[in-house]
């Protein structure tokens, strides 16, 4: 593929600095010179060192990629909320990995985008995803479609720059919104759960919660993530004393039909450098929990 940019300063600068500026990290710059790819200032082969002036177009082709393991697609259908030459959302089911591991190897959301790409006949890109989610958590993911795009993301994940909100339906009756704003770390009694956690080893995690619906005995909530530790919101309403519903890994009852965390992520906004503009997509609430609502 090629990336391509028209250099628009009035003072001209060395091709490496301009390319640190635009996101281009020096392991893909390596991947280019050592592969088949290439650097092309107006069509002509560039170096790193050259100097690139006002009005110059200068591209980027960047070698076909491949996994390092197999990957098996799988073609059950996939629902795409955008889609364009660098970026793919997708909504994902409840009850449906994220990424391959050995106890799915085989339909992880990552394998039914390869056999997307496939029926697309989509060549020499692979899905980079970007943001994951729980099994049994909803809603939206973002894939990229190439190194370049994922690292653009991945520097905006490290600075808390992608928007993420989430609907979620809590045990019990809020009558305020909250901030919470406390670390978590490894509950050392179990493999896979956190906890609100005063140590070193433990992340600074905030989280606001905002009441939405009050429901029966639940609360239908925003809740917005201003970090992105693992399981952030399930440990932090469940120190608060409202666990999600049926999120029985952290106090909430099995209360049907959920039968698992009443947790969406419903909106993501992030820059678009491509364009030069903001990607908002949303996504509905499940079926399931939108049963529970009812």
């Amino acid at each position: 593929m090629q990336i391509n940019w028209i250099y628009l300063e009035d003072v001209s600068c060395k091709l490496k600095t301009f390319f640190k500026k635009q996101g281009i990290s020096r392991r893909l710059l390596a991947k280019v010179r050592y592969s088949d790819g290439k650097i092309l200032i107006n069509g002509k082969s560039g170096r790193k060192i050259d100097k690139i002036k006002k009005n110059d177009k200068i591209t980027l082709v960047v070698p076909d990629e491949e996994f390092r393991r197999e990957v098996p697609p799988s073609f059950v259908p996939i629902k795409i909320l955008y889609e364009d030459d660098n970026y793919l959302l997708v909504d994902k089911p409840a009850f449906v990995a994220s990424i391959p591991s050995p106890l799915h190897p085989n339909d992880s959301l990552v394998n039914r985008v390869v056999g997307y790409y496939q029926i697309r006949g989509y060549r020499g890109i692979i899905p980079h995803i970007v943001t994951r989610l729980d099994r049994d958590t909803s809603g939206i993911v973002i894939f990229a479609k190439h190194r370049y795009a994922h690292a653009l993301l991945d520097s905006q994940l490290k600075e808390h720059k992608i928007s993420k909100t989430y609907t979620a339906i809590l045990s019990g009756i809020l009558h305020n919104n909250y901030i919470i704003d406390l670390p978590i770390g490894r509950d050392s009694t179990s493999l896979i759960k956190r906890k609100v956690l005063f140590s070193e080893k433990a992340k600074r995690s905030k989280t606001e919660i905002f009441v939405k619906e009050r429901i029966r005995d639940n609360t239908l909530c925003k809740i917005k993530l201003h970090t992105g530790r693992t399981h952030q919101i399930r440990v932090h309403c469940s120190y608060l004393g409202y666990p999600l519903v049926s999120d029985t890994l952290y106090g909430g009852a099995i209360s049907m039909p959920l039968q698992r965390q009443a947790l969406h992520c419903s909106e993501v906004v992030f820059w678009d450098q491509f364009s030069s503009q903001y990607i908002k997509v949303k996504s509905n609430i499940s079926q399931d929990m939108m049963n529970y609502l009812k």
